[in-house]
Parts: C-alpha cells; sequence; structure tokens
C-alpha cells in the first residue's frame, strides 16, 4: 500500500533535495589517539548554571573539574529564566492550514485474528493499552504497512519481527493519535516513532524559505539527541528527508546554518531550542508531529518549564507521541495538560522494575577494596575480546581518578561525563561502540541515552541515588534481548539505600548479599552515598601502553 495523499500527492520520493552530512561540528577523527595526557582545555560543559555544570579550567591528565551532575533544581541547558522572551502564541484552529496525519490501514491478517487471539499476543508479550479505539497490534513488519521506502530500509538492518512496543506503538502512531508510551529503555522506542514521523513527513506540502521543521523531538541529553539524529538519517535517507541536531556544549553555526536551510526534523534538547527561537534562527509554526522522548527523564533534570514554554509554541492540533521509562505523577500532569484524547502503551509492569535478563551481583566492600574488586573483575571480564564493560562513578573526579588509575594499569579505559567538550564526549563514545575501548568509566550523564549495543556488563563503582538510577543505569546491558550481568559494588554509606535495592533484587529473583540483607534487617545507619575518593590527582595521563595498546 502507499501513503501519501495531503496536498498534490505528499512529497512522495521525487523531491530531489541534497542532504548535508549529519555529522556537523562534531569532527571527531582520532585527534586523541596518542594517549590521554595533557589535552583539551576543558570547557565545563555547555549547561552553565546547573545541568551538567563543572568548572572549566584545563584537563592536564586527569585533574578533573569540579562541579556535578544536575545542578540546581531548575537544571537543563541554562539558566530557568529562559524562554522569557518568547512570543506568546494565540491559536485559531480553524484558521490554520489543514494538515494530515492518520495514515494507519489495518492489514487483512490483523483484522481477521480474532479477540482472543490479539489478547494471547499482547498478554504474552506484556503489553497493555488504555485509552478509547486502541488499534490491534501487529505481528510483522509487512503488517505495518509502512510504504516501501521504509520498509527496504528496516529489512536491511535484519530485525527478525518488530519489538513489543513497536508491534502496538506503530498503528497507534500511524493513526494520528496522541499517543503514549511506557517502556524500558533498549525497547525499540525510537523506530516507533520514527518510522511514522517519516510517513508523516512525506504527506505534507515541501518546506517553503522560512519554514521550521515538520517533526520536533525534544531528548534530555545531548547523547540521546544525536543517537535519534543517527536513526532518522538512516530510515529517511531515502526519502531525501534532512535533519538537524540542536544541543548545548558546542558552537551554534552548524546548528543555526542547518535550520536556515531548512530542516524536516529537528530533534534537540530543550535549553538550546528555545535559545534558538528567541533569536529567531526557527520557528515551530509548521511542527504537526512532536515527539518527547524519556520525559521522565527531562522532568527529573528540570527541564518541565522549558518544555511548557515550547509546547505553547505549537499548534495545538498537532499529534503528540510522549516516551518514558516511568510513569510517575508529573508525567501524568504532563500528558493530561498537552495531550488531547491520547491512547496509551505500556510494555511490562508500571511498577519500575529490572530487565530480568540481567544478573545483578551485589558485593558489600568497604570504600578502600572498590580498586582491588574492580580490577579482579577486569580479569575475568576481559579473557572474552568482545566483552564491553560500562563502569558508573558518582562524581566527575571519580571518573577521572579510575580512569587514570585503570589506564596506567594498560587497561583500554575511556571516561565521558559533563566536563568533556563535545568532540571529545563522541569520540570516546565512538571508540566504545567501535570495541577499540571496550571498557568506558562514565557519570549519570551517561546514564540514560547512551544506546550502545552489546555492552555486556555494568559495574555500579558507586551506587546511585536511588533504585530508579539503579534501574537505569543497568539497563544500560541486557538489550534487545541479550543477556547482560551487573556488578555493584555497596558501602554502609549507601545502607539508606538497601531496602530498596532488595526489593528490586527480589522482584527479579536475583540472590541477596547477607550482609545486604542484614543492613536492611538492622535499618543502618550511614549518611547519603559516597561522594568522591582521593586516587591520583593530576596523573600522568596518557598510561603506559601495557596489554591493549
Amino acid at each position: 500500500m502507499s501513503y501519501g495523499g495531503g496536498y498534490s500527492g505528499g512529497r512522495g520520493n521525487s523531491s530531489g533535495w541534497g542532504r548535508d552530512s549529519h555529522n556537523r561540528d562534531h569532527g571527531h577523527g582520532n585527534s586523541h589517539s596518542g594517549g590521554y595526557g595533557g589535552h583539551s582545555s576543558g570547557g565545563g560543559g555547555g549547561y552553565s548554571s546547573g545541568g551538567y555544570g563543572g568548572s572549566s579550567g584545563n584537563v592536564n591528565g586527569y585533574s578533573g573539574g569540579s562541579g556535578g551532575y544536575g545542578g540546581n533544581v531548575q537544571g537543563g541547558d541554562r539558566m530557568s529564566n529562559l524562554g522569557a522572551n518568547l512570543q506568546k502564541q494565540s491559536w485559531d484552529v480553524g484558521n490554520l492550514p489543514k494538515f494530515e496525519k492518520s495514515f494507519y490501514k489495518e492489514h487483512p491478517s490483523v483484522t481477521s485474528r480474532s479477540e482472543a487471539d490479539v489478547l494471547k499476543f499482547r498478554t504474552q508479550h506484556g503489553i497493555s493499552i488504555q485509552g478509547r479505539d486502541v488499534p490491534r497490534p501487529v505481528e510483522t513488519f509487512d503488517e505495518a504497512g509502512f510504504p516501501t521506502y521504509v520498509m527496504n530500509e528496516v529489512k536491511a538492518q535484519g530485525f527478525p519481527a518488530p519489538t513489543a512496543i513497536q508491534s502496538q506503538g506503530w498503528p497507534m502512531a500511524l493513526s494520528g493519535r496522541d499517543v503514549v508510551g511506557i517502556a524500558e529503555t533498549g525497547s525499540g522506542k525510537t523506530l516507533t516513532y520514527c518510522l511514522p514521523a517519516i510517513v508523516h513527513i512525506n504527506a505534507q506540502p515541501l518546506l517553503a524559505p522560512g519554514d521550521g521543521p515538520i517533526v520536533l523531538v525534544l531528548a534530555p541529553t545531548r547523547e540521546l539527541a544525536v543517537q535519534i539524529q543517527q536513526e532518522i538519517t538512516k530510515f529517511g535517507k531515502s526519502s531525501r528527508i534532512r535533519n538537524t541536531c540542536v544541543y548545548g556544549g558546542v558552537p551554534k553555526g552548524g546548528q543555526i546554518r542547518d535550520l536556515a536551510k531548512g530542516v524536516e526534523v529537528c530533534i534537540a534538547t530543550p535549553g538550546r531550542l528555545i535559545d534558538m527561537i528567541e533569536s529567531g534562527k526557527t520557528n515551530l509554526r509548521r511542527v504537526t508531529y512532536l515527539v518527547l522522548d524519556e520525559a521522565d527523564r527531562m522532568l527529573d533534570m528540570g527541564f518541565e518549564p522549558q518544555i511548557r514554554k515550547i509546547l505553547g509554541q505549537i499548534r495545538p492540533d498537532r499529534q503528540t507521541c510522549m516516551w518514558s521509562a516511568t510513569w510517575p505523577k508529573e508525567v501524568r500532569n504532563l500528558a493530561s495538560d498537552y495531550l488531547n484524547d491520547f491512547i496509551q502503551v505500556n510494555i511490562g509492569s508500571l511498577e519500575l522494575s529490572a530487565n530480568h535478563r540481567i544478573t545483578q551481583i551485589v558485593e558489600v566492600v568497604s570504600e578502600f577494596e572498590k580498586r582491588d574488586r574492580m580490577t579482579k573483575h577486569l580479569e575475568r571480564i576481559m579473557e572474552d575480546k568482545d566483552n564491553k564493560i560500562l563502569i558508573f562513578t558518582g562524581t566527575k573526579r571519580v571518573a577521572d581518578d579510575i580512569t587514570r588509575f585503570l589506564r596506567q594499569d594498560g587497561w583500554p579505559a575511556l571516561s565521558i561525563h559533563g566536563d568533556k567538550q563535545q568532540n571529545e564526549r563522541d569520540w570516546v563514545l565512538n571508540e566504545f561502540k567501535t570495541g577499540k575501548s571496550p571498557i568506558m568509566v562514565a557519570t549519570d550523564v551517561a546514564s540514560r541515552g547512551i544506546d550502545v549495543r552489546n555492552i555486556t556488563h555494568v559495574l555500579n563503582y558507586d551506587y546511585p541515588n536511588n533504585s530508579e538510577d539503579y534501574i537505569h543505569r543497568i539497563g544500560r546491558t541486557g538489550r534487545a534481548g541479550q543477556k547482560g550481568t551487573a556488578i555493584t559494588f555497596f558501602t554502609t554509606d549507601n545502607s539508606k539505600q538497601a531496602r530498596d535495592l532488595v526489593s528490586v533484587l527480589t522482584e527479579a529473583k536475583q540472590q541477596i548479599d547477607p550482609r545486604l540483607a542484614e543492613m536492611v534487617r538492622y535499618g543502618g545507619g550511614g549518611g547519603g552515598r559516597y561522594g568522591g575518593g582521593g586516587g591520583y590527582r593530576g596523573g600522568r595521563g596518557g598510561g603506559r601502553g601495557g596489554r591493549w595498546n
């Protein structure tokens, strides 16, 4: 079947614009490859007063910088008064240009299934739905009825069948309805909204000079934004769909040039997008398909005021798709304020729970035992050269300290956190993805949004602030149906978190360290989590080569 309709038969496939490369301004190359000593003048993250914060100052070796993740409660790309100069929009929906948003035509195989078959499929895949007239799930790619130019790209990726969220989410999004999707990270949600977005764009009139994007995707972090861009670039190629990624921490020039040329898709973090709108570099008048990805994460990071300002710039009869790993009160409120008569799909339980394919090992240790334990685990894990491990720390300083410690011991470790400049973060991610550096040390800036396939192990060097962050951290492994292992160091300073951790472990039927169970029984003392530790500040940088170089 074919889509199109809309104006003059939609865009179809004939319009022949060129596209820019999507890697603008990243310039990762191998400029850092001669070891990690004494490079970069550290720019202190791009997130100003709050957000990823951190100090500036020269990063010689791994002296790191101070500051922390999250900033003040307003957090976000910039100060909380961002958007104060946005023009208030008043919408007369009756006089707005009409647009096409309903494209779904149920496949005969789907129509012919009995209610019992549909219920059985949903139950087997942990799919639950809410709302009026929710379309039935599709069981194969062909049943989704995407046009050939989209389907060819999907089949080329070699996926055997749609994931649960795709089976139910595609018919929902293609029907033009407002959609809420609740699913764990790594469930395939990016494609769930990307492919319908491509169909949506191809049914709209072509962009005129000065038009803003047709599809807007809001994401909490630059890492996630770049990954979404890679998916849209891959699947939008055959339709000549142009996109740009708009986020802080890098020069604006390339982003402004893309917006000026005209892009059908804009993927953005909230702060930089508001900056672009306020300065007249783009507008949201043409947006008819809006995606909020990792909505819970954006609200956690203090972006709610910015999101509300952005949504006020978009016509109210747009289609909105909101995706979230959890469904807390704040996300529910946002959905009820901005989505119309929405339909909802949940994959798995609404209670926050860990992926059952992940083996969780929690070791109760003292602060001084951590490095030794980590080294022993690495010796075992790295016997298999295909393994990849992501190590989480509580602070940027500890991330730099243990990265330096590992490199001096000959391990191929690199670190990523908010103080790293963007091109360095891109380079580190690429080294990790390709397996050239199979050990990556990260702060929570990487806890969500970094979608690297085949991470076999996660090690929580420092326990996070709460069990929700714990679940998101360990969710970097065990993706796309694979098994994974998460190792966590837990100290008496973390004892206040013991009860929550034990309930996560119990729900996932994991073994529990008797000393951890004892902490729960006796209530434990200890304040707050471990906030940083000594180590060789200043360091030597580069490492001594060792077994991996």
